[in-house]
């Protein structure tokens, strides 16, 4: 920059215009350098947390937000946590939340829970927040069971009368920070009290028992160790409310009733259609052997020419059938029988 101070503008060199625009880009980085991590670089220096400028270029050439990482080490001093820059920058190259982290720190040290940062960081990595881990373990949380996700507002057992009972339990769950990589979720918790929740009222001998004492409910199921891998404890069951719900053996009963009257129904319904049937194969038969009598008593008046041209049948013995066709005339008339019913001998001549 001096040579080209000293020169002539008229006789500069492409060399020379060379160094001059890589003295000016270089020029321009160093402000822009400062600009941007100049008043970071002081921070940390007077928080005692020194970051050397090279520490800074690498973490840039690396990919790793300086601001992210220094400022959460500057926050982690203030806050008497030692903790080293590599280890803040290799958690952020592991994609993890190096903010939430240190955040987490903090209020573990605040509340008392013992949390290092080898454990803080394998939780966020694992994908759970940091934070609120800690909190889950400084204050119990209450959940209800069955979970309201399940869609079910009671979890329903049947005790050994067959009387079904509808129970709700109130849960209070600590997390555990040692299980939280790897331990049973919150869902998984409260799915298995809830299978012994149903498991306990069908041990009670009468649905009596379970109004009586529901207390049993809840001491039943804390002696199972429900919480054993799971990354909660669980601190109490209180089971909220308790209400009766229908009778199964009486259901089943009513059901068995009515499918006994459907079958019944079925049967009964077939032996009509058999009957009917059975009805008109014998009408039929009647109206055939009816017309068999019609065909056959159409012969009788030929018969009786026949037998008046042979003598055979005086007219005394004629007139005397007339008579008696007559009178059974008069008594089917009487009897409501149809007219007609039987032929008339009057047709018996040719």
């Amino acid at each position: 920059m001096l040579l080209l101070a000293q020169a002539n503008p008229g006789e500069w060199t492409t060399a020379q215009i060379v160094w001059a625009i890589v003295g000016i880009l270089a020029l321009s980085g160093t402000v822009f350098a400062i600009a941007s991590y100049g008043a970071l670089w002081v921070r940390a220096l007077l928080a005692g947390c020194h970051v050397s400028v090279t520490s800074i270029a690498r973490m840039k050439l690396r990919g790793v937000s300086p601001h992210t990482v220094i400022g959460s080490r500057l926050v982690a001093a203030r806050a008497g946590i030692p903790i080293e820059t590599e280890q803040l920058e290799s958690h952020h190259l592991a994609r993890g939340n190096v903010r939430g982290v240190v955040r987490a720190l903090v209020a573990a040290r605040v509340s008392g829970v013992p949390m290092p940062w080898e454990r803080a960081a394998a939780i966020d990595l694992a994908g759970r927040d940091v934070l609120e881990t800690v909190r889950a373990c400084a204050t119990p949380i209450v959940v209800d069971c069955p979970h309201p996700a399940s869609g079910s507002k009671t979890v329903d057992g049947v005790a050994k009368d067959g009387v079904q009972i509808k129970a709700r339990a109130r849960v209070t769950l600590r997390a555990n920070l040692e299980r939280v990589v790897g331990g049973a979720t919150e869902e998984t918790v409260l799915a298995r009290i809830a299978q012994a929740m149903v498991s306990a009222i069908g041990s009670f001998a009468t649905y009596r028992h379970v109004l009586e004492q529901p207390d049993l409910i809840s001491q039943a199921i804390v002696a199972k160790k429900l919480d054993h891998g799971a990354a909660f404890d669980i601190l109490s069951i209180d089971i909220a409310s308790v209400e009766v719900g229908e009778n199964v053996p009486a259901r089943l009963q009513a059901e068995q009733a009515e499918n006994e009257v459907r079958a019944a129904r079925a049967k009964a319904e077939e032996r009509r259609a058999v009957a009917q049937a059975r009805e008109q194969e014998m009408r039929s038969l009647l109206v055939e052997n009816r017309a068999k009598v019609v065909l056959s008593e159409s012969d009788v008046p030929k018969a009786l020419a026949q037998a008046l041209r042979e003598g055979n049948l005086g007219i005394m013995d004629y007139y005397h059938l007339k008579n008696l066709h007559a009178d059974a005339q008069m008594r089917a008339a009487i009897a409501g029988a149809p007219a007609g019913a039987e032929s008339s001998p009057e047709h018996e001549e040719d």
